[in-house]
């Protein structure tokens, strides 16, 4: 009885692979993520453009004689080695002062050429400082500026006060920064993944239930069959499309500089291997789950316009889902993240995060386990609803698998 039943399956899964694979539109779908990053890359482009044009407007000005203004430029850079290069002020600009400084200052707001945050003038032990609506943190290092200065002169020639020695030290296991880090990277590229294949097996029965494939396929073998293979037909489609994209990436990660390799960055708990295996096994129950709920509320549909109302609703399901898991990611041992580990549409992100964050394996057997359950009640439940729902047939939901008792026959 299971063989016949897996034989069947496999049957469907089969036909709505090549279906599905064989066909001009396929190849669109397999480069969409290319026509993506193409279009991300153009806008990105164009708004780091327009980022860096305003960078390089933006300054501090400081109006100093021919005497301060080399003592000011030194401790300038002294003072940004403090910095990482976002997080350093605008550029720093010396002008030498006319008779009325103050006022040359205030005329510096209204200058064309460049945007000024805020402007120093004055004598360096009392300047005064001039800045924006949004310039207090540029006047704020502009007064750490003369005060440097000023502590230089006193120091001597050198301008030294303390002199130190810097060492580097690496630490030896990572930090819960990184371990989070790694558990957003798994809930993101999971949901990723399943946004972008999941979402297809909405539509799938809408064109075989016009053309009245679906009845001839359920006369021939268990709805529950002819899910499932729907099912595992897809999940083959998504399997070739992330090897496709897998060998891509991975060829492009071996010509990255060591510095900026993915894999550096990761730090999980678990160990990398291990979290690599379950990040898979949990992409695995990820995509059965939602694609079942996706397959048996697209059953219910039956045109396009059906489908596309189903399609918003379907999107803020796996928002929510990831806004769950992130929110778990960053919050291991928390309620939040126990909720999301118990929920079943959440569950295999939230474990996936959890792997980042905690060392034991046990949890993950179970959670693996119960997801599993959740995939087999779901598709048990699409497939009754489709049956009583859209074919008309069945008295109610029942267990599968059922031999169902045989009718006796009429007495001649």
């Amino acid at each position: 009885m299971i063989g016949r039943f897996l034989r069947q399956t496999l049957v469907v899964a089969r036909r709505d692979f090549v279906a599905i694979v064989f066909t001009p539109t396929f190849l669109i779908f397999l480069l969409a993520p290319l026509l993506m990053l193409g279009f991300g890359a153009i806008g990105g482009a164009g708004a780091a453009r327009l980022a860096e044009g305003s960078v390089d407007r933006n300054r501090v000005v400081v109006i100093a004689d021919a005497a301060t203004g080399p003592r000011v430029t030194a401790a300038d850079a002294g003072l940004r080695t403090v910095f990482r290069s976002e997080e350093a002020p605008p550029a720093l600009e010396i002008r030498a002062p006319d008779a009325d400084p103050l006022r040359q200052a205030r005329a510096l707001f209204d200058a064309g050429d460049i945007e000024v945050s805020a402007v120093l003038a004055g004598p360096i032990e009392t300047p005064q400082i001039l800045h924006g609506p949004r310039g207090d943190r540029s006047a704020a290092y502009l007064r750490q500026l003369a005060e440097r200065v000023v502590l230089g002169e006193r120091a001597g020639a050198d301008g030294q006060i303390v002199t130190a020695t810097l060492t580097e030290v690496q630490r030896s296991g990572a930090t819960s920064s990184s371990r989070q880090a790694a558990g957003f990277f798994a809930v993101f590229a999971i949901f990723l993944v399943t946004l972008l294949l999941a979402s297809q097996a909405v539509g799938m029965l809408a064109e075989e239930r016009g053309n009245k494939v679906i009845e001839v396929l359920a006369a021939a073998v268990p709805l529950e069959a002819v899910f499932l293979g729907k099912l595992l037909g897809l999940f083959g489609v998504a399997i070739l499309f992330i090897g496709f994209w897998g060998a891509l990436g991975a060829q492009g990660i071996m010509l990255l500089p060591p510095e900026l390799a993915v894999a550096s960055a990761l730090q999980p708990a678990i160990g990398l291997p291990m979290f690599a295996l379950l990040f898979i096994v949990y992409f695995i129950m990820a995509f059965l789950i939602l694609s079942a709920i996706f397959l048996g509320v697209g059953a219910q549909a039956s045109t396009m316009r059906e489908i596309q109302m189903l399609s918003l609703p379907i999107t803020m399901l796996q928002l929510g889902m990831f806004a769950l898991s992130a929110a778990a990611a960053g919050n291991p041992g928390a309620p939040i993240a126990r909720v999301a580990e118990l929920f079943p549409l959440s569950s295999p992100f939230a474990m996936a995060a959890r792997a980042a964050n905690d060392a034991s394996l046990w949890p993950h057997l179970l959670a693996i386990a119960w997801q599993l359950l959740w995939v087999m009640i779901v598709i048990w439940l699409g497939a009754r609803l489709f049956r009583v729902g859209v074919l008309k047939s069945g008295g109610g939901l029942s267990l599968p698998f059922r031999r169902k008792k045989p009718v006796a026959e009429p007495s001649s």
